[in-house]
């Protein structure tokens, strides 16, 4: 009943409640996504040559890990290939009683881009390549930006990708063994859609969230949209992080709930001291901040300081 409320008011077009703190960040980097373990918080963020943990027992004070897999480890990365590759934008899943590392490994030319998964001892590695892509990019789809969530209700494991030159987003249900691909789902592309897309569930409402906008520029920021399931039908519910004259082009995040105390967060990363509209160039900062859910489900609007 709840998310068929929230839906409603979707439609309807309801003005959302507002929401603001002060948030700093915590480290140089960029599409962090986040778990906890072992007494810790880990991110992930993208990498170049190799992709490391960051891990944290307070979210406050973080210590980079050695690189949990290099590219040079990645037999099918095409490394002896002109432009060079890097690994962006991983995902870390806890299932089926172990851990498992999804990537992105690009650009798209000359060879396509491409995601892959390793199979992980632990959140702080070491990980080792499945051994070849888990997707292929091609014929208009950029295969970048890999996130997994599990649907508590069919235990079904989902890989959702996808974005930039293409903006399409893609989905497919993945085998139990987490490694290979089951089927592909069809789904609608939402608006503004971009790249980064991320699922979380709550209190029976399925949220798909995603970067809008171009990254190196002030127009990048995360929108929003929910559903009844994890492949939809999905009801647009706007943008949800925007960018303003201190903090730009917020984005690339995910989401995640402290299961000390129920309280969700949102991570992400951004521009900071950046002046005009961009394109802007050196260092993004990764920040988490806490979120609000409206009575209804709806994501309060997060505004930065």
């Amino acid at each position: 009943m709840r998310a068929l409320v929230l839906i409603a008011a979707l439609l309807a077009g309801l003005p959302p409640a507002a929401s603001a703190q002060e948030v700093k960040s915590v480290f140089v980097g960029a599409d962090p996504d986040i778990e906890a373990a072992e007494g810790r918080w880990w991110i992930y963020p993208t990498g170049g040559d190799g992709l490391s943990a960051w891990s944290s027992p307070d979210k406050v004070k973080w210590t980079k890990s050695d690189p949990l897999i290099r590219l040079k480890d990645i037999a099918w990365a095409d490394n002896d290939r002109a432009p060079r590759h890097y690994l962006w934008a991983p995902d870390m899943v806890q299932a089926a009683g172990g851990w498992y590392f999804y990537y992105s490994v690009g650009p798209q030319n000359p060879t396509p881009s491409r995601l892959g998964v390793a199979v992980c001892k632990g959140p702080a590695g070491p990980c080792t390549d499945s051994g070849k892509p888990l997707v292929t990019g091609g014929k208009g789809f950029e295969a970048i930006d890999p996130a997994v969530f599990i649907d508590p209700k069919s235990k079904t494991p989902y890989l959702y990708a996808g974005g930039s030159a293409g903006a399409t987003l893609r989905v497919w249900a993945l085998k139990p063994d987490m490694v290979n691909i089951d089927r592909e789902v069809p789904v609608e592309t939402p608006p503004n859609f971009t790249e980064g897309a991320f699922v979380h569930y709550r209190k029976g409402i399925y949220y798909l969230s995603w970067s809008a906008g171009r990254w190196n520029d002030s127009s990048y920021q995360v929108h929003y949209a929910v559903a009844l399931s994890p492949i939809g039908p999905w009801r647009y519910g706007g943008a949800l992080l925007v960018g303003d004259r201190k903090y730009r082009g917020p984005g690339h995040h995910s989401f995640f709930e402290d299961p000390k105390d129920g309280q969700w967060y949102i991570v992400y990363h951004r521009w900071e001291g950046q002046i005009g509209d961009g394109p802007y160039s050196g260092d993004r900062r990764v920040a988490i901040q806490k979120i609000a859910y409206r009575d209804d489900g709806a994501i309060l609007p997060i505004k930065m300081k």
